[in-house]
């Protein structure tokens, strides 16, 4: 059986973003019996920006929350905390033996990340990539569904897997991207993507539809009409987020107003935000259902972080065998 992974930063709620880029396809996954799942709430990777202790408690559990509520289901897949099995921790400093610092500061997401912190990049962001490809062949995913911006990261993980096999003579896979329609998700504000670091560009799945329509009416917007449809800014985005939420035939119905009579886009920007809403109202009714018993969900993420431990701890001991840390 193959195996998938799967991680979302802790370091607050969802959003639509890591919902439609991640999650949907941890859930199609999870469906299929051809694979062994694992999702893990990644509370490591949250301190490679600055962070508060405090939030940090609070995040992990928020985010345990909302990957029940979206349908992860702990008796098909393992759940579990980053951090509760050190085995991640330990086979990233001997993996970064396999990279150069050169290669790590070439990275666009390293690039972006160091724009968008006020305090400088710490060493543990620059690995973040090295943490990020230590998740995987900890498992030996042959899958990892996550947006298009991983990429990156993810061919990292291809090259260390090699050289890992190459030098080592063992036989690690080369994981894959597990696309979903959703990979990548526009930020409200028309610049980049949605991002929990970039106040006001995300949709949380938490949001009720009164903030919903409050964000969609900040989205900017232009006159309604022009020559040609805006491939970047706020009229792309929500042009986008009609195409997600509701179909591409009305992505075409608001593209033909804008080359004609012009769109009126408070009415657009309501009912879109009633289509999302209503998209995420049963996810928000299955939080609440699980928010009631908080017992239950600390005793899933123990039980799955003591499988997920199990897992990795053998084939991090096949690494370090190889490596001369262990003897045969």
């Amino acid at each position: 059986m193959k195996r998938v992974l799967a991680g979302i930063r802790a370091t607050s709620n969802l959003h639509l973003g890591n919902y439609l880029g991640a999650v949907k396809g941890m859930l199609e996954l999870q469906k299929n019996d051809e694979y062994e799942t694992f999702y893990m709430v990644a509370d490591l990777h949250a301190i490679t920006t600055p962070f508060n202790p405090q939030s940090l408690i609070k995040d992990r559990y928020e985010v345990v929350l909302d990957y029940l509520a979206c349908g992860i289901d702990p008796s098909k897949s393992t759940l579990f905390l980053q951090s509760e099995v050190p085995e991640h921790a330990e086979l990233s400093f001997y993996l970064a033996s396999l990279v150069t610092i050169a290669r790590m500061q070439h990275l666009p997401t390293f690039k972006d990340k160091i724009k968008e912190s006020s305090q400088g990049a710490s060493l543990a962001l620059l690995n973040y990539p090295i943490l990020m490809a230590g998740d995987i062949l900890l498992y030996k995913a042959d899958l990892v569904p996550v947006g298009i911006d991983q990429e990156p990261h993810l061919e990292v993980a291809r090259e260390i897997a090699r050289k890992l096999n190459q030098n080592y003579n063992l036989d690690f896979p080369e994981p894959t991207r597990f696309a979903t329609t959703g990979e990548y998700v526009p930020s409200l504000t028309g610049e980049g993507k949605m991002s929990k670091s970039v106040a006001g560009s995300s949709i949380k799945l938490t949001d009720s539809l009164d903030q919903i329509s409050l964000k969609l009416a900040s989205v900017p917007t232009d006159s309604g009409k022009g020559d040609t449809i805006p491939l970047s800014g706020g009229v792309a985005t929500l042009l986008k987020l009609i195409e997600l939420f509701v179909d591409t035939n009305k992505r075409k119905f608001y593209e033909e107003q804008y080359l004609g009579e012009g769109i009126r886009y408070k009415e657009l920007k309501e009912n879109l935000a009633q289509v999302i809403f209503d998209d995420l109202l049963p996810i928000q009714k299955r939080r609440i259902e699980y928010e009631k018993d908080p017992k239950k969900v600390e005793t899933i993420v123990q039980e799955g972080s003591v499988r997920a431990g199990e897992v990795a701890k053998s084939n991090l001991n096949e690494i370090k065998k190889a490596m001369g840390f262990l003897s045969n």
